[in-house]
């Protein structure tokens, strides 16, 4: 069962959170036939430690899922699909989780708590997290990326200038996406597109401030990707605020979206920031 990115930041009665993990997705398998580990690809993974510590588990036949430590050091386990002959998937994931409790976990294995905080998001971002995954009370074990399981992401944010925009495609309104950028020095480094965060009064708003500006060739002058279809370019005078989930080992922006217009900001001051 994998989790869907949400960007909507919610809580409620209806759902429970957990710390999101920084690791490999490992599913341990211990049956007749000893312990296997497998990513959620299906390769096997050589981890003696945690291999030792699940084949000592008091159970005939069980099927962990958790998150394994890049270094391999620690296994965290969230969930259980199998137990002595007993499909669990199809029950809902306070039984799962009770049936976990059994299991007397012990290191290199570790448990998953549910986080009890008003807002799990802000205490993630806070205290360095990957972010949360919010699980719905009641879901059943999906083979499947499940609206049921949905991760929130920890985000960062950058000021970024505009120096062009795509047209609108279907029912959208206004333009399709911003092409956005920073300075380094005199050039204007293309840093990607975004396409999200946006209503329709800003759409069309944006557009008509924008075809203003148009010019014939793109202001970019480094960077890699650029779009060549059903694309306008304009003069940088216009800067927004984005938030995002990390920059690609190519300089662009991860899943960016649009949060306001930056009108305190000079499009020359704009550069990449670092923490």
């Amino acid at each position: 069962m994998a989790a869907t990115l949400t960007q909507e930041r919610f809580a409620g009665p209806e759902w429970t959170f957990e710390r999101k993990l920084d690791g490999i997705r490992l599913l341990a398998f211990k049956d007749r036939r000893g312990v296997r580990l497998l990513s959620r690809t299906r390769h096997a993974q050589d981890l003696p430690r945690i291999a030792e510590a699940v084949a000592r588990l008091p159970a005939r036949e069980v099927i962990l899922d958790g998150e394994v430590e890049w270094d391999g050091t620690a296994y965290h386990v969230f969930d259980v699909a199998w137990l002595d002959g007993r499909d669990l998937t199809s029950l809902p994931i306070e039984e799962r989780r009770a049936a976990l409790d059994t299991l007397p976990l012990r290191k290199p294995l570790a448990r998953v708590r549910t986080l009890d905080d008003a807002e799990p998001w802000t205490r993630a971002c806070a205290e360095g997290w990957e972010g949360v995954i919010a699980k719905r009370r009641g879901s059943l074990y999906e083979h499947r990326r499940s609206p049921h399981w949905l991760k929130m992401k920890c985000e960062a944010s950058q000021e970024l200038v505009v120096g062009g925009f795509t047209d609108p495609q279907g029912a959208r309104v206004g333009l399709g996406a911003l092409l956005v950028g920073y300075y380094e020095g005199d050039a204007l480094v293309f840093a990607g597109k975004v396409g999200t965060g946006f209503d329709s009064k800003q759409l069309r708003s944006l557009r008509d401030r924008l075809d203003a500006l148009e010019v014939a060739s793109p202001p970019f002058t480094r960077g890699t990707g650029l779009p060549r279809l059903r694309v306008h370019w304009t003069r940088p005078q216009i800067v927004v605020q984005v938030s995002f989930i990390e920059w690609t080992a190519h300089g662009k922006l991860r899943h960016p979206r649009l949060i306001a217009e930056r009108t305190d900001k000079k499009p020359r001051e704009v550069v990449r920031e670092s923490p």
